[in-house]
């Protein structure tokens, strides 16, 4: 069965030192279908125009999904399991990275929240949702595995000292997160230190 990756970037998108950037420059050499589409107004995103630029994409993209989202389009993700585009496609896996929570988010993003939490929602959206967040990460200093994974019944890889996930605490290439993509269980922190 043919497949194709979504990869969803957060607020500010993710610059091409970013681990999605790598990820989905790694995914198109391997021959995958891969869509990476820069979200609407990065530095001033409206949740209705996030929502309608990923039901675009869920309305184009064919065959077994993997969406693999980042900050605040993990928010995204959830706001679409809540409500669904009817017709849309579940997804077969789902990895969320580091979701920001409203304690944490800056001015420009908190009218995505609040985001409710409806397990059986995301449940129905995948077949399997994974988090992986960093207890120090200063856009949820709550923890996400306590705000996000535990409601949710998610499975949770902690990346202790990973921060946001991003350029800024190491991780451009990832190759744990390439490894998931094609069937690894888990997440480890196995980034690869700029050299």
């Amino acid at each position: 069965m043919a497949r194709s990756f979504l990869i969803l970037h957060g607020y500010e998108g993710s610059g091409p030192e970013h681990w999605q950037s790598w990820l989905a420059e790694r995914l198109r050499r391997a021959g995958e279908r891969v869509a990476y589409p820069g979200l609407p107004d990065p530095y001033a995103p409206a949740p209705h125009a996030w929502r309608a630029a990923l039901a675009t994409q869920l309305r184009t993209l064919r065959g077994e999904l993997t969406v693999i989202a980042h900050s605040l389009a993990c928010i995204l993700w959830l706001q679409h399991c809540n409500a669904p585009v009817i017709g849309d496609a579940r997804a077969a896996r789902v990895l969320l990275v580091a979701p920001p929570s409203l304690a944490g988010a800056p001015r420009p993003i908190r009218r995505f929240f609040p985001v409710a939490l409806e397990r059986e929602r995301v449940a129905a959206a995948a077949a399997d949702t994974r988090l992986v967040c960093a207890p120090d990460d200063p856009y949820c200093p709550e923890d996400a595995a306590v705000v996000y994974g535990e409601p949710l019944g998610l499975a949770v890889d902690v990346l202790p000292g990973g921060g946001h996930i991003n350029v800024e605490t190491g991780y451009g290439p990832w190759p744990a997160a390439e490894d998931w993509c094609y069937g690894a269980s888990a997440i480890t922190s196995s980034r690869i230190a700029p050299g």
